[in-house]
């Protein structure tokens, strides 16, 4: 039976349905070893939401399993990964979407961390021309999903720690924003950021992680902002509009509309860190609040 990692044991700690998953975990993931004749080829370790086992097929090819938390995020994340066909993401060998299990192409550990942060953003802005391919029936509508998450943000009660004037702007962008149909949908990644894009053998870079949807590209662009946070302190404002210049012209993207997006995004994140935490994070709703203001003050 596989053996979980401490860190993967804690996530059920999150709740009856993560306590749930991890039960299952060991007895699912042998299964799978089972079923695709998987032999185990190093340590596991993981993400915030998954569990990754180095493995070797049955005949000789160095993989990976993935195993996620069935959440929605998640759920069609095999669509995307088939869709690029390794173009710029991480390669597809076998997907089970019913245990959220997925073979992939083993890539090395080195992430875009270990590069300068603009450099990093002209990476990621050349993978987005990549992965960023017309629609899938299948996926999510981003702008369903934006409409939705819109008007649970003005429910929010008018005390709520956040600016007022930054929820009625996200509101009302949100909506030009999703009824503005002059930018194609695309396949989105929704959360392309440093750590998912990591070095491979047969391109310097690939995506991984997709949290697939359907929806204008511009909405990519907010975690390239949000993540290394750190490194922006004293000079947040500065340091934000070099990111964000550095992926809009990259990617031949529209600023304005890249910023509208960031706007949106974060008092979205803010949003459901009051809603879904029964102990916010205040450094995270800093972060979400100084970022709307840095891209436009």
């Amino acid at each position: 039976m596989i053996d979980l990692p401490e860190a993967v044991r804690a996530m059920g700690t999150r709740g009856p349905r993560w306590q749930s998953w991890v039960d299952g975990l060991p007895r699912m993931l042998q299964a799978q070893f089972d079923e695709w004749k998987l032999h185990a080829d190093g340590s596991p370790y993981h993400g915030h939401c998954s569990i990754v086992l180095p493995v070797r097929t049955d005949d000789g090819v160095a993989a990976v399993l993935k195993a996620g938390f069935p959440d929605d995020e998640s759920a069609h994340e095999h669509l995307a990964l088939r869709r690029w066909a390794g173009a710029g993401a991480a390669r597809l060998l076998r997907a089970d979407p019913h245990r959220r299990t997925l073979l992939l192409e083993r890539l090395q550990q080195r992430n875009l961390n270990e590069l300068w942060d603009i450099e990093a953003c002209e990476v990621v802005a050349e993978l987005y021309g990549r992965i960023h391919v017309p629609p899938l029936p299948q996926l999510r509508s981003a702008a369903e999903s934006t409409a939705r998450w819109s008007a649970d943000l003005a429910r929010l009660p008018r005390n709520a720690p956040l600016p007022r004037r930054l929820v009625e702007q996200a509101i009302s962008l949100g909506t030009d924003l999703t009824a503005d149909r002059t930018v194609p949908d695309t396949v989105i990644h929704c959360d392309l950021h440093y750590t998912n894009v990591l070095a491979g053998d047969r391109e310097p870079w690939l995506v991984i992680d997709p949290k697939p949807m359907n929806g204008d590209p511009h909405y990519d662009v907010a975690p390239m902002l949000w993540n290394r946070w750190d490194e922006l302190a004293g000079y947040v404002r500065d340091g934000v509009r070099r990111r964000l210049a550095a992926l809009v012209d990259a990617a031949n993207l529209d600023p304005d509309r890249a910023r509208d997006w960031v706007i949106v995004r974060m008092m979205h994140n803010a949003m459901w860190e009051l809603t879904e935490q029964a102990r916010p994070d205040p450094d995270w709703l800093t972060i979400c609040v100084a970022l709307a203001k840095a891209v436009q003050d």
